[in-house]
């Protein structure tokens, strides 16, 4: 049996969390793209672990599958493994062997085009994490991609590094005039990259995916799904160019794992929910708080109330109330069967509270985004307001359930069930596992 959980919004929906209480009866976690630009956060007795690359599941002791349609750093890989390791946990990953490589070239290639884009005030700048993730998806299409079964064989690593990095030289020194350094060094890149291929060999961490996942399925083992970021930022579905480079959206899970439509379809798929909106970086936001003092104070209580900075990079997020013509893209870009709405906690007690219900477009009202970003650009949203709930002892509310939510919080709940055709299955009301209102079970479900 499957559970696919993907995010809504922008990334940053508090996946992770709910990966961890999902993970519970699950056997497999797994990853199906993207790559240490994911930032997830999990709290276990008011203990936090900041996961970037291994699956959330570690938390709980379950097997972690990077899948063929994530890219690795090795080096951020076996540091973040050592590091949970140091603090008592012993995380068993597996890696795709179709999974593609980072490696440092990629890092600097993702500044350096970072960097043009500003200086030369085009407006594109993606406000990436400098990761190297966009590059090495585009050597994974343009064909020059290292593979993680290339770690494995040292002759052809070196082989594979021979052809791209003179070109990769080239681009950096040629094209934007800049001197390559360590990043270029062919040897050193050969003996670095296959030791970690050593490792991955000594612990058993490879695995052919689809193979792996299907004999799990087979003997009756559950399979989280984990999505990183979100809908929004989905480089077919999302606000393009302000995307990442690959699939978030549930039908990643089955190209990114090796495993068909199929299983993914005959499984539960969640969509994560934050209860406003938050943004890391450049793009369209209709619903963003700012352009008076009064919008930006709230939008910094919201930010202050809410942790909203990067788990990885450490930026401050944008804010804005629920964007609901969002919502209704991502239910069903991901044929969402259930949603889990977090964060509801960090709202209460506020002045005022609103959606974006609609957006207003060139004199017209639509329901959904529109398919440029220069379009969304335009969009100013149609508001609704709703009464705000006081703030009351949330540890209790987790405890007795969804029914002793505040009324107002629950009519707040019970419009987005109205408005995406989607049950509410949990709700977030602090960061903690335990911190969570549980009304739908979905493996109970399958």
């Amino acid at each position: 049996m499957t559970v696919t959980i993907v995010g809504t919004q922008l990334g940053d929906e508090g996946k992770g969390a709910l990966v961890d209480r999902y993970g519970g009866a699950a056997d497999v976690v797994v990853r199906y793209q993207g790559g240490d630009n994911a930032g997830h956060t999990v709290v276990e007795d008011g203990t936090e672990y900041a996961l970037s690359l291994v699956p959330s599941g570690a938390v709980r002791g379950k097997t972690g599958v990077l899948g063929n349609g994530c890219v690795v750093n090795p080096r951020t890989l076996f540091d973040e493994i050592d590091t949970l390791r140091e603090r008592g946990l012993e995380p068993d990953v597996r890696v795709a062997r179709r999974a593609h490589v980072i490696f440092p070239y990629h890092r600097r290639l993702d500044g350096i085009e970072e960097e043009t884009k500003a200086d030369a005030d085009t407006g594109t700048e993606i406000g990436t994490t400098g990761r190297g993730i966009g590059p090495t998806y585009q050597d994974k299409a343009g064909r020059r991609g290292v593979r993680v079964a290339d770690l494995l064989a040292p002759d052809r690593l070196g082989e594979k590094l021979s052809y791209v990095v003179p070109q990769k030289r080239a681009v950096i020194e040629d094209v934007h005039g800049l001197e390559a350094g360590e990043e270029c060094d062919v040897g050193a890149l050969q003996s670095e990259y296959a030791a970690y291929g050593r490792r991955l060999c000594e612990e058993e961490m490879t695995v052919d995916c689809g193979n792996y996942l299907a004999d799990r399925l087979a003997a009756g083992d559950n399979v989280v799904f984990e999505g990183a970021q979100g809908t929004l930022i989905d480089v077919d579905h999302g606000n393009y160019p302000y995307v990442t480079s690959s699939n978030p959206t549930a039908g990643g899970a089955t190209v990114g794992t090796g495993l068909g439509p199929t299983v993914v379809g005959d499984g539960e798929v969640v969509g994560v929910v934050k209860a406003y909106l938050s943004r890391v970086g450049a793009g369209p936001m209709p619903t963003e708080l700012d352009g008076d003092a009064d919008a930006e104070a709230l939008a910094t209580e919201i930010r202050e109330r809410g942790g909203e900075f990067g788990t990885v990079t450490g930026r401050p997020r944008r804010v804005g109330w629920l964007d609901v013509p969002i919502l209704r893209h991502a239910t069903r870009a991901n044929g969402l069967t259930g949603i889990a709405v977090n964060h509801l906690d960090v709202l209460a007690g506020l002045d005022e509270l609103a959606v974006g219900h609609a957006y207003e477009l060139d004199g017209e009202t639509t329901q959904t985004p529109p398919a440029t970003t220069e379009a969304w650009a335009r969009c100013e949203p149609v508001v609704r307001s709703f009464e705000p709930w006081p703030a009351v002892d949330w540890d209790a509310v987790a405890s007795e359930g969804y029914e002793t939510l505040p009324e107002a919080a629950r009519d707040y709940l019970s419009y987005l069930e109205s408005e995406l055709d989607t049950e509410v299955y949990t709700v977030g009301v602090g960061p903690d596992r335990e911190q969570t209102i549980e009304r739908v079970d979905p493996w109970a479900r399958l």
